[in-house]
């Protein structure tokens, strides 16, 4: 029996121990220590700091890292979702293992929660900036059990990587910060795209393209217009395990990071040595051409010069009245249509960023020789290039041709050929980069440019008559719509000029203001962006569609401003913002018990069932999503916008488009596979939302430690092995109706399903959910119920036996 005397001071030590503030040039954590507020752990050779700070003028606390000599950023930040209201938290290891961080009361806001068990756990900060846990003496990184380099912030630090880890499932991608006093997950993403070629991608809110780099070259990222300060190598990697892009280094004694900021700019920082402030060396966007289809369709954007946007040699600007207003949004379409007939060839443009790969086909052992031979004897290709500038691979393009920029770097950019009809090939010559034929051109536009300016002086004082002369309508094209048309003016001043403090938010749409009108009524004004991807008939179609459409359900337009390049509409305010605002915050889902998610099922069903049915007009709305369903007074769901709804007309019940568009997530299989789409397309959106609201869980981005499925594959999971209340929110479940989730789950599944033809009418979803007695069919396997791999990979590749659109196929592996 051990002796109590010794006994006891070996308990105490270890108590003591456990209490012991943790040396400030530590760069490890063991079972016992922790860290709070003041204590930190710093990386061996003192270039990364991780300790608890707050952000700007913010009072919440996160635990974040930080380079040690420039501690007023974070590069890194664990508890984005769920910051700490003070500096009371403590970092420490668990007794499962696991990395946590505890609030005030001891409770668990942060879990590293992986999945491989340690037997004597420590974490690690790294001299590469990576936090690691892993076993006390083992310096393999096969061994790390979790890493902060798995799942990056809004900063690219030198050793890590962006794309897909397809043995952890795990996708690695930069999030903005909301702003520069809040590190939550902001609106702009930072990934690396693997489909097709790989190229970089700044999207919004999920999936509107903001910025790409253009394609993998065989040697690059092509497209940039501008040569970053070389600080490495870039790496790109492509296996059955792998699939990222990465930087080698040149030199060890380098400090850099890219920064994805609030505002969607992704910055090349350097620190030169012994100085405490970031030099800036690049950054993207860097200039209107390198914003996502800023000439639209089938244009060219040209970097530095006065007149940037111009149409492919052989089209001609979709509306020229906008071009005029110097507003090329719209893009371009043919002079002369292609018959497919003899005679039909290809003109060349030289030095550009290739088209996005957005319906194409690739061959990689094909010459361009061969390439030109297979496009011509398709009727439906319309340009190919070299997909490797060295000249091997074959890239052909079918429909328009988006983003298209000229590269003002000797030496970059690529060769595209664009198909012509005979009767347009004499007319042109191939557009080069030499000065002669640019200084011929150069004059042409000049000389068009005085009489277009002319002209556009004479149409802007026609317009300031008409408008003198009518003080309230729409322009020509929209008669019979009783809408109130608002003067710039008037708008500018209800908004109080569209000040900081009036903004209620952001999207790739532009910007929604606060305003007052003089009648004192209270209203929101989306102003769309001059580079926003949501171009003037997307504009029209949503006036159109609302000033026709009324329904409590719905949300109400006020009126619109049309004047020169401005295009805003002018919304009832709801002073509840979205339901995403709501549903997915800890704190504010707390107020949404069960009858009020109920009733906002119940309304979103009858505003959509309005849509498809008992309009005027049957509607399919194509964008469902939470941040689309507004909140009023007294939390009465209005769905709201209609910039990608489309009209059915006549007996018409499905659609097909190569041009995709919404959002990832809430997309039915036929519409993100085939382009297809009809109302159960929105079915398929609404069963999404209805397991969303029922979870306060994302669709997009679910996890779960036990299997790999995204909410649609967890819900699906529970409900056939009868756990489906284990679906709804954890801390919401005790006002919870049973019978009501439980129905509610139902028929979510049922609305989600793979197949159009199994998925209900909306008319049926709204008799299931508003009757108890309802018998209600089983549901079948939903689709795109998988959001991430373990041990097999996702599968992208391209059918090259197709010679027709829409070839680009994704294809899931089978759960193990």
């Amino acid at each position: 029996m051990a002796d109590p005397p010794i006994f006891s001071f070996f308990c105490t030590s270890i108590i003591v121990l456990s209490l012991l503030p943790l040396s400030n040039t530590a760069d490890t954590l063991s079972s016992v220590q922790s860290v709070r507020e003041g204590e930190t752990l710093v990386s061996p050779g003192r270039k990364f700091e991780l300790g608890f700070f707050s952000a700007g003028s913010s009072k919440n606390s996160y635990l974040g890292i930080w380079f040690v000599v420039s501690p007023e950023t974070a590069v890194w930040v664990a508890n984005r979702n769920n910051p700490l209201p003070d500096l009371n938290g403590t970092l420490k290891i668990s007794n499962e293992g696991e990395l946590v961080i505890l609030n005030r009361a001891n409770s668990i806001i942060w879990s590293t929660n992986s999945t491989k068990a340690l037997r004597n756990p420590v974490a690690q900060l790294l001299d590469s900036g990576n936090l690691v846990l892993k076993e006390r003496n083992s310096l393999d990184s096969a061994d790390y059990s979790w890493q902060s380099f798995d799942y990056p912030s809004d900063t690219f630090l030198l050793g890590m990587t962006l794309g897909w880890n397809f043995r952890t499932g795990l996708e690695h991608h930069l999030t903005s910060w909301r702003s520069t006093d809040d590190p939550s997950p902001g609106d702009y993403t930072l990934k690396y795209k693997i489909e097709g070629l790989p190229q970089l991608e700044i999207v919004s809110n999920g999936s509107v393209k903001v910025h790409r780099s253009g394609p993998w070259n065989g040697v690059e990222l092509g497209g940039m217009s501008k040569v970053p300060t070389p600080i490495g190598k870039p790496i790109f990697v492509h296996n059955e395990t792998a699939a990222y892009f990465g930087i080698e280094i040149y030199k060890d004694d380098i400090t850099a990071k890219f920064t994805l900021s609030p505002d969607g700019i992704v910055q090349t920082l350097l620190l030169k040595s012994g100085s405490t402030k970031w030099d800036l060396t690049f950054s993207l966007p860097d200039n209107p051409c390198d914003n996502y289809g800023h000439c639209g369709t089938n244009g060219v954007c040209r970097v530095n010069r006065s007149l940037r946007c111009l149409c492919l040699q052989g089209f001609m600007p979709k509306s020229q009245e906008e071009w005029d207003m110097l507003n090329s949004t719209g893009g371009c379409i043919r002079k002369v249509q292609l018959n497919c007939s003899r005679g039909e060839g290809f003109m060349k443009l030289s030095h550009v960023k290739l088209p996005d790969l957005i319906d194409f086909q690739l061959f990689q052992n094909m010459s361009l020789k061969e390439c030109k031979v297979e496009c011509l004897k398709n009727c439906s290709c319309i340009a190919y290039a070299n997909s490797d500038v060295r000249g091997a691979g074959c890239l052909m393009w079918f429909g328009d041709l988006i983003d298209i920029k000229e590269i003002d770097i000797v030496g970059y950019g690529q060769y595209l050929f664009v198909r012509l009809p005979a009767s347009e090939l004499g007319k042109y010559s191939a557009l080069t980069n030499s000065s002669r034929s640019l200084s011929k051109k150069l004059v042409t536009i000049t000389v068009a440019s005085a009489i277009s300016g002319l002209l556009i002086v004479g149409t802007a004082l026609s317009i300031i008559w008409k408008r003198r002369m009518k003080s309230r309508g729409l322009p020509s094209g929209m008669d019979g719509i009783d809408l109130p048309l608002y003067d710039f003016a008037t708008v500018s001043v209800a908004s109080d000029h569209f000040s900081q403090t009036n903004k209620l938010g952001a999207g790739g749409f532009g910007s929604v203001y606060k305003g007052t009108l003089s009648t004192g009524q209270e209203v929101a004004i989306k102003r769309l962006s001059k580079y926003s991807g949501q171009g003037p008939d997307e504009f029209m179609n949503e006036v159109l569609l609302i000033a026709r459409l009324q329904h409590r359900n719905l949300v109400g337009l006020v009126g619109c401003c049309i004047e020169g390049d401005e295009r805003m509409l002018i919304y009832e305010y709801m002073p509840n913002k979205s339901l995403d605002y709501f549903l997915f915050d800890h704190d504010r889902s707390s107020s949404l018990a069960w009858k009020r998610r109920f009733d906002i099922v119940l309304g979103i069903a009858r505003g959509l069932l309005y849509l498809h049915q008992d309009s005027k007009l049957q509607v399919i709305h194509r964008d469902l999503k939470t941040s689309n369903i507004l909140l009023d007074a007294d939390i009465n769901p209005k769905i709201s916008d209609f910039g990608l709804a489309r009209i059915f007309r006549g007996d018409d019940t499905e659609a097909q488009t190569r041009r995709i568009v919404g959002t990832y997530g809430y997309m039915s299989p036929e519409y993100a596979f085939d382009g297809k789409f009809s109302v159960k397309s929105d079915v398929f959106g609404f069963g999404v939302l209805l397991l969303e609201i029922i979870s306060s869980k994302r669709n997009r981005g679910f996890q779960h430690p036990d299997h790999h499925h995204n909410l649609l594959g967890h819900a699906w999971l529970l409900w056939s092995e009868g756990r489906a209340m284990e679906l709804t929110d954890e801390f919401e479940r005790a006002s919870f109706v049973v019978s009501q989730a439980e129905r509610c789950i139902q028929v979510g599944l049922l609305c989600v399903q793979k197949f159009p033809e199994n998925r209900p009418a909306m008319s049926s979803v709204v008799f299931m959910l508003a009757n108890e007695g309802a018998t209600l069919p089983l549901p079948k396997e939903p689709g795109f119920f998988i959001e991430r791999s373990s041990d097999t990979s996702y599968a992208y590749f391209v059918k090259e036996e197709s010679k027709t659109c829409n070839v680009v196929t994704v294809t899931l592996p089978e759960g193990r």
